[in-house]
């Protein structure tokens, strides 16, 4: 039987288009997604780039409004950016009218780590062959070796956005002791450090599910694992680390209240469409989307790749490994390698994004894939 299937939103801007626009466009497709049948509709954050989540809380309010079954969350929330209060009371508003579809995913982005890095970044060596590896073949999967940040041009934007999304002179707790307090304000045993008790209104009680999100075999996996929680692994992301995340959190995951056994979510960039042929040309501008990430411009708006220019080598080799790794193809061809991703990691959930320059192709290719995964579409109200 079929692992369930749940949809990643970036919600991202296509070029010649609005964030306005995206946003309808996201409502209209989490919409679609529930008639579908898909299990989730998450929500990434991210900050000063081309895509429209990055109010993420906000738009899984909007989200939720729109749609009556379908689980909706965060992936995820960056933790450094937000108090543990502001996120417990946030997602308790929007479950106290939406109870019991709310995905709380936490990351470590923004945090304290992260700054560090950012701070002491060396600047990136010439991209050559001699830093690219080789890229292994696990029963159908393509895995690369491991990027390496150090090869992102530029960091400048990268540190001014950290600078601006926290309070001047703010200091971000680590990731383990924030996630102590979120899991505390829900359960309302939240403790001051000045020794006085406070409850989250709303939010104390939520019927929210807690998952963390990681890419690699780190803090984030660990923790999931030893405090028997759910956990998602971003292939789409990080694919040369994102399989060895999943095995860190299998092997400290401890029985807890919430699960007795792993459950690990991993998740795919997929385009899929009636051919392979057309599906490759509607994904022909996602190595553009990936290089200006990369180059250190952040996510410039998704191009029409009717007109944009192939990639140079140079620009090629810097995002080879997101390439090879997206699955681009007829329904079939997709499903083969969605199958594959799930057998070699033995992943409970798959997690599908799927970005194309057009909205109607990119609800064709979602439509397409739950179609072809077996998903049971809901009935009409």
């Amino acid at each position: 039987m079929s692992v369930p299937l749940s949809i990643l939103d970036l919600s991202p801007v296509s070029a010649g288009s609005t964030p306005q626009q995206a946003l309808r466009n996201t409502i209209d497709l989490a919409q679609r997604a529930e008639r579908w049948g898909y299990h989730r509709y998450w929500l990434a954050e991210h900050h000063f780039v081309s895509v429209a989540s990055s109010s993420s809380i906000t738009l899984i309010g909007l989200v939720a409004a729109a749609t009556t079954r379908i689980r909706v969350g965060s992936a995820a929330v960056q933790v450094g950016h937000h108090t543990s209060a502001s996120i417990v009371e946030a997602f308790g508003t929007i479950d106290a009218l939406h109870p019991g579809r709310l995905d709380l995913g936490l990351g470590r982005s923004g945090h304290r780590r992260s700054q560090l890095g950012a701070e002491t970044a060396r600047p990136a060596k010439p991209v050559s062959d001699s830093v690219i590896g080789r890229t292994e073949i696990r029963d159908g999967v393509v895995v690369p070796p491991p990027f390496d940040p150090k090869r992102i041009v530029d960091r400048s934007r990268f540190r001014a956005s950290l600078s601006a999304l926290q309070q001047q002179g703010a200091q971000p707790l680590e990731f383990a002791e924030q996630l102590d307090e979120v899991r505390a304000l829900l359960d309302g045993s939240f403790v001051s450090p000045e020794g006085v008790s406070l409850h989250a209104v709303p939010g104390e009680g939520a019927q929210v599910q807690l998952w963390l999100f990681g890419s690699s075999a780190g803090e984030s996996a660990e923790l999931a694992g030893r405090l028997g929680l759910p956990f998602a692994a971003a292939y789409h992301v990080s694919p040369g680390t994102a399989l060895d995340a999943i095995d860190a959190y299998r092997a400290a995951f401890r029985p807890s209240a919430i699960l007795a056994e792993p459950y690990a979510v991993i998740s795919a960039d997929v385009v899929v469409a009636n051919d392979d042929a057309t599906a490759q040309r509607l994904a022909a501008s996602y190595g553009h989307w990936v290089y200006s990430i990369r180059s250190g411009a952040g996510a410039t708006p998704y191009q029409d790749p009717a007109t944009i220019a192939p990639l140079t080598a140079e620009q090629r080799r810097l995002v080879d490994d997101r390439l090879a790794t997206q699955i681009v193809g007829a329904p079939s061809t997709v499903v083969e390698r969605l199958a594959a991703l799930q057998r070699v990691t033995a992943a409970d959930e798959l997690l599908v994004t799927s970005v194309t320059h057009r909205h109607a192709d990119r609800l064709e290719s979602h439509r397409l894939l739950a179609e072809a995964w077996g998903l049971r579409a809901a009935r009409a109200a």
